[in-house]
């Protein structure tokens, strides 16, 4: 199972995300949740440096636990809020899709 959590500043924006595992809905290479979820992240993240000015810090693990770790450092634009925004909305409808055996997202105010 992937086992997000989505870190939100008091004003319920989102600030970073925290994801590990893998999905296990079909064997590694072939599984379309784990590649679902890591276009996501990584485009979402790759998109933030590429188009904004943004802080952040993040941190991988490319190992059993397919770890990464993405938190904004200064506050954000409002490019980042959006692409943040899709990010979280692709991954809530990829959980409604497939469902929460595969995919856990939990929300943390930091």
């Amino acid at each position: 199972m992937i086992k997000i959590t989505i870190l939100q500043n008091q004003n319920n924006e989102y600030i970073g995300i925290e994801s590990s595992g893998h999905a296990g809905f079909a064997r590694r290479g072939r599984d379309i949740v784990c590649s679902a979820v890591s276009v996501l992240i990584i485009n979402t993240i790759n998109g933030i440096e590429q188009y904004t000015e943004d802080a952040f810090s993040l941190e991988t693990k490319e190992n059993d636990s397919n770890f990464i770790k993405f938190r904004f450092t200064e506050d954000i634009s409002s490019e980042s809020k959006l692409l943040m925004n899709v990010m979280v909305l692709g991954l809530t409808e990829i959980q409604k899709d497939y469902g929460k055996s595969y995919i856990t997202l939990n929300y943390k105010e930091v």
